[in-house]
């Protein structure tokens, strides 16, 4: 791969009121699988997920040129590692050890995520420990990085959606999914889930390669600008208080 240097020139100190420009536009994937209600929402321009709004906005804030890309979930990982992409949304909380890896670095938190273990009421009293997802077979998101998949066997489908009709077809009995995209979809499939224990909550951050680290300032002061003047908090209650979430 093909490092991009900063010109020399180019690199000027953010608190002197200047900003860094990347000399070629950083490279982005649309979505980690086909969807990720709410967070993106595929073939939808007028409401593309909060991320979907929130990334274009927030890299323009930055002074940063991007380039958004639609890699398959399994070829997104391999991407990132080798240079094909420049930066993706994840949470440390699902890595172990909380560690990204040595090529990447992190922005500060973006949005407060968590993950809970779903199932069906009539179910609910044997996923109350997350201690109970050992040694079982556990539903989850093809492409999805989840830090103690060793502890469990995984079993693989193509998106949240998904997860909620293996759930009701009795292909698993509990899955890992995130709190809103699970409500999400259990309402509009008219099939009621329950979220039992929390398996994971952090924030998600930006995953940027380690040679664009000095975009990291401007990026961390789009974030604060953002979190100050309630835009980020905008952009989540547009997906979040709708009538499909109160349950």
């Amino acid at each position: 791969m093909k490092k991009r240097f900063m010109a020399l020139s180019c690199f000027l100190i953010f608190f002197c009121g200047f900003t860094v420009q990347a000399n070629t536009a950083l490279k982005y994937n649309v979505n980690a699988s086909s969807s990720w209600v709410p967070y993106y929402i595929p073939d939808s321009s007028e409401e593309p997920g909060i991320l979907g709004e929130l990334v274009p906005l927030l890299l323009a804030k930055a002074n940063i040129a991007i380039e958004k890309h639609n890699f398959p979930p399994k070829r997104t990982n391999y991407a990132l590692d080798n240079g094909l992409l420049d930066f993706d949304f994840v949470s440390p909380s699902w890595f172990p050890n909380r560690e990204l890896g040595s090529l990447f670095v992190q922005s500060d938190p973006i949005i407060a995520i968590k993950e809970n273990i779903i199932t069906l009421e009539e179910k609910a009293q044997d996923w109350q420990n997350i201690d109970q997802i050992k040694a079982k077979e556990i539903g989850t998101v093809r492409g999805y990085l989840y830090h103690d998949d060793a502890e469990f066997t995984r079993v693989d489908f193509l998106s949240e959606r998904d997860l909620i009709k293996a759930l009701y077809k009795n292909r698993v009995d509990a899955a890992i999914c995130g709190d809103l995209p699970a409500l999400y979809w259990a309402k509009k499939l008219n099939s009621p889930i329950t979220l039992a224990a929390v398996h994971t909550q952090g924030h998600l951050v930006m995953r940027l390669r380690k040679e664009h680290a000095t975009l990291l300032p401007q990026i961390n002061a789009a974030i604060a600008e953002f979190k100050q003047n309630g835009t980020t908090q905008r952009i989540i209650d547009k997906y979040t208080k709708q009538d499909v979430f109160n349950q």
